[in-house]
Protein backbone atom coordinates (compact mmCIF):
# COMPACT_ATOMS: atom_id res chain seq x y z
CA UNK A 1 0.00 0.00 0.00
CA UNK A 2 1.35 3.19 -0.66
CA UNK A 3 1.39 5.51 1.90
CA UNK A 4 2.62 9.14 2.82
CA UNK A 5 2.77 10.20 6.47
CA UNK A 6 0.83 13.16 7.66
CA UNK A 7 1.55 13.88 11.32
CA UNK A 8 -0.01 10.86 13.58
CA UNK A 9 -2.12 9.36 10.87
CA UNK A 10 -1.05 7.76 7.25
CA UNK A 11 -2.28 8.31 4.25
CA UNK A 12 -3.60 6.14 1.44
CA UNK A 13 -3.72 6.86 -2.30
CA UNK A 14 -7.47 7.44 -3.38
CA UNK A 15 -6.63 4.67 -5.92
CA UNK A 16 -6.21 2.31 -2.84
CA UNK A 17 -8.90 3.96 -0.82
CA UNK A 18 -11.36 3.19 -3.91
CA UNK A 19 -10.08 -0.30 -3.84
CA UNK A 20 -10.46 -1.05 -0.03
CA UNK A 21 -14.30 0.38 0.12
CA UNK A 22 -15.16 -1.39 -2.80
CA UNK A 23 -13.97 -4.71 -0.96
CA UNK A 24 -15.60 -3.25 2.27
CA UNK A 25 -18.59 -2.66 0.19
CA UNK A 26 -17.95 -6.36 -1.16
CA UNK A 27 -17.93 -8.01 2.34
CA UNK A 28 -21.06 -6.16 3.60
CA UNK A 29 -22.81 -7.73 1.08
CA UNK A 30 -21.84 -11.25 1.27
CA UNK A 31 -21.76 -11.26 5.25
CA UNK A 32 -23.63 -8.46 6.76
CA UNK A 33 -22.49 -5.60 9.02
CA UNK A 34 -22.86 -7.83 11.98
CA UNK A 35 -20.79 -10.40 10.23
CA UNK A 36 -17.79 -8.35 8.60
CA UNK A 37 -14.73 -7.92 10.92
CA UNK A 38 -11.52 -5.86 10.62
CA UNK A 39 -9.52 -9.12 9.95
CA UNK A 40 -11.79 -9.79 6.84
CA UNK A 41 -11.28 -6.50 5.38
CA UNK A 42 -7.77 -6.97 5.95
CA UNK A 43 -7.33 -9.97 4.62
CA UNK A 44 -9.62 -9.43 1.57
CA UNK A 45 -7.62 -6.13 0.76
CA UNK A 46 -4.03 -7.76 1.63
CA UNK A 47 -3.76 -4.57 4.16
CA UNK A 48 -2.80 -4.65 8.32
CA UNK A 49 -5.60 -4.33 10.42
CA UNK A 50 -3.63 -1.29 12.56
CA UNK A 51 -3.23 0.26 9.45
CA UNK A 52 -7.14 -0.12 9.32
CA UNK A 53 -7.80 1.11 12.47
CA UNK A 54 -5.29 3.61 12.19
CA UNK A 55 -6.97 5.25 9.41
CA UNK A 56 -10.74 4.88 10.33
CA UNK A 57 -10.79 4.14 13.70
CA UNK A 58 -13.12 0.95 13.21
CA UNK A 59 -15.78 -0.83 11.43
CA UNK A 60 -18.42 1.80 12.10
CA UNK A 61 -16.65 4.56 10.70
CA UNK A 62 -15.08 1.86 7.92
CA UNK A 63 -18.21 0.49 6.39
CA UNK A 64 -19.92 4.35 6.30
CA UNK A 65 -16.95 5.95 4.85
CA UNK A 66 -17.05 3.06 2.25
CA UNK A 67 -21.07 3.21 1.71
CA UNK A 68 -20.57 7.25 1.19
CA UNK A 69 -17.53 6.85 -1.16
CA UNK A 70 -20.02 4.51 -3.22
CA UNK A 71 -22.78 7.03 -3.67
CA UNK A 72 -22.70 8.40 -7.24
CA UNK A 73 -23.10 11.76 -6.51
CA UNK A 74 -25.20 13.92 -4.17
CA UNK A 75 -28.04 16.25 -4.35
CA UNK A 76 -26.09 19.71 -4.36
CA UNK A 77 -23.95 18.58 -7.22
CA UNK A 78 -27.21 19.05 -9.24
CA UNK A 79 -28.36 22.26 -10.43
CA UNK A 80 -31.24 21.67 -13.72
CA UNK A 81 -33.11 24.94 -13.15
CA UNK A 82 -35.94 23.23 -11.79
CA UNK A 83 -36.76 21.05 -8.83
CA UNK A 84 -38.29 18.40 -11.07
CA UNK A 85 -35.17 18.54 -13.31
CA UNK A 86 -33.10 18.01 -10.17
CA UNK A 87 -35.01 15.15 -8.08
CA UNK A 88 -34.88 13.61 -11.93
CA UNK A 89 -31.35 13.67 -12.30
CA UNK A 90 -31.41 12.91 -8.62
CA UNK A 91 -32.81 9.78 -9.62
CA UNK A 92 -30.73 8.92 -12.63
CA UNK A 93 -27.51 8.86 -11.20
CA UNK A 94 -27.94 5.16 -10.76
CA UNK A 95 -29.04 2.03 -13.17
CA UNK A 96 -31.71 -0.03 -11.87
CA UNK A 97 -29.24 -2.78 -10.71
CA UNK A 98 -27.20 -0.76 -9.24
CA UNK A 99 -30.59 0.43 -7.24
CA UNK A 100 -31.53 -2.85 -6.48
CA UNK A 101 -27.73 -3.94 -5.11
CA UNK A 102 -27.70 -0.45 -2.94
CA UNK A 103 -31.53 -1.04 -1.89
CA UNK A 104 -30.49 -4.40 -0.48
CA UNK A 105 -27.33 -3.51 1.52
CA UNK A 106 -29.15 -0.04 3.49
CA UNK A 107 -32.18 -2.14 4.57
CA UNK A 108 -29.47 -4.61 5.97
CA UNK A 109 -27.22 -2.10 6.94
CA UNK A 110 -30.51 -0.39 8.86
CA UNK A 111 -31.16 -2.91 10.86
CA UNK A 112 -27.68 -3.09 12.16
CA UNK A 113 -28.02 0.23 13.50
CA UNK A 114 -30.57 -0.51 15.56
CA UNK A 115 -28.52 -2.44 18.08
CA UNK A 116 -25.03 -0.26 17.33
CA UNK A 117 -25.03 3.08 18.61
CA UNK A 118 -21.43 3.77 16.88
CA UNK A 119 -22.77 2.92 13.40
CA UNK A 120 -25.76 5.06 14.01
CA UNK A 121 -23.93 7.80 14.95
CA UNK A 122 -21.48 7.66 11.84
CA UNK A 123 -24.57 6.53 9.31
CA UNK A 124 -25.80 10.28 10.92
CA UNK A 125 -23.15 12.28 10.89
CA UNK A 126 -21.61 11.24 7.60
CA UNK A 127 -24.37 10.02 5.77
CA UNK A 128 -28.21 11.19 7.38
CA UNK A 129 -26.82 14.75 7.98
CA UNK A 130 -24.99 15.48 4.59
CA UNK A 131 -27.82 14.49 2.70
CA UNK A 132 -30.53 16.71 4.48
CA UNK A 133 -27.79 19.75 4.11
CA UNK A 134 -27.62 19.01 0.18
CA UNK A 135 -31.81 18.70 0.27
CA UNK A 136 -31.86 21.55 1.90
CA UNK A 137 -29.66 23.59 -0.67
CA UNK A 138 -32.17 22.38 -3.33
CA UNK A 139 -35.09 23.00 -1.76
CA UNK A 140 -34.03 27.06 -1.38
CA UNK A 141 -33.23 27.08 -4.78
CA UNK A 142 -36.80 25.96 -5.74
CA UNK A 143 -38.34 28.28 -3.27
CA UNK A 144 -35.72 31.25 -4.79
CA UNK A 145 -37.05 30.26 -8.12
CA UNK A 146 -40.73 30.94 -7.28
CA UNK A 147 -41.83 27.03 -6.88
CA UNK A 148 -42.36 26.95 -3.65
CA UNK A 149 -43.82 28.47 -1.01
CA UNK A 150 -41.57 29.56 1.77
CA UNK A 151 -44.56 28.16 4.33
CA UNK A 152 -45.22 25.22 2.61
CA UNK A 153 -45.50 23.04 5.17
CA UNK A 154 -43.86 19.78 3.15
CA UNK A 155 -40.62 21.54 3.37
CA UNK A 156 -39.56 19.42 6.43
CA UNK A 157 -40.26 16.78 4.77
CA UNK A 158 -38.80 15.68 1.48
CA UNK A 159 -36.14 13.88 2.94
CA UNK A 160 -38.66 11.40 4.18
CA UNK A 161 -40.89 11.36 0.94
CA UNK A 162 -37.80 10.27 -0.77
CA UNK A 163 -36.23 7.62 1.97
CA UNK A 164 -39.97 6.48 2.21
CA UNK A 165 -40.50 5.91 -1.59
CA UNK A 166 -37.02 3.98 -2.11
CA UNK A 167 -37.15 2.02 1.18
CA UNK A 168 -40.98 0.29 1.01
CA UNK A 169 -40.52 -0.54 -2.50
CA UNK A 170 -39.72 -3.82 -1.38
CA UNK A 171 -41.50 -3.89 1.32
CA UNK A 172 -44.81 -3.28 -0.24
CA UNK A 173 -44.57 -4.52 -3.81
CA UNK A 174 -42.04 -7.17 -3.32
CA UNK A 175 -39.67 -5.35 -5.87
CA UNK A 176 -36.48 -3.40 -5.92
CA UNK A 177 -36.84 0.64 -6.31
CA UNK A 178 -36.02 1.49 -10.11
CA UNK A 179 -35.52 4.67 -12.12
CA UNK A 180 -39.21 4.84 -13.38
CA UNK A 181 -40.92 3.86 -10.14
CA UNK A 182 -38.81 6.80 -8.42
CA UNK A 183 -39.49 9.15 -11.19
CA UNK A 184 -42.79 8.32 -10.89
CA UNK A 185 -43.19 8.52 -7.43
CA UNK A 186 -41.63 11.80 -7.39
CA UNK A 187 -44.25 13.04 -9.82
CA UNK A 188 -47.37 11.44 -8.17
CA UNK A 189 -46.25 11.95 -4.63
CA UNK A 190 -43.41 14.30 -3.79
CA UNK A 191 -43.98 17.48 -6.03
CA UNK A 192 -47.41 17.98 -5.71
CA UNK A 193 -47.07 17.63 -1.76
CA UNK A 194 -44.46 20.80 -1.98
CA UNK A 195 -47.28 22.59 -4.72
CA UNK A 196 -44.94 22.22 -7.70
CA UNK A 197 -46.74 21.54 -11.22
CA UNK A 198 -45.37 18.66 -13.21
CA UNK A 199 -44.75 19.14 -16.54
Amino acid sequence: MTEVATGRRSRITPEREAELYGAVLGLLREVGYDALTMDAVAARTRSSKATLYRQWGGKAELVVKAIRHGKPGHADDIDTGSLQGDLHALVALEDDCTMEQNSALMRGVAMAIHHSPDLRQAFREQLIEPEIAAFQQVLRRAVDRGEIRPDCPALDFLVHMMVGGFATRTLLDDQPPTRAFLTSYIDAVVLPALGVRTV
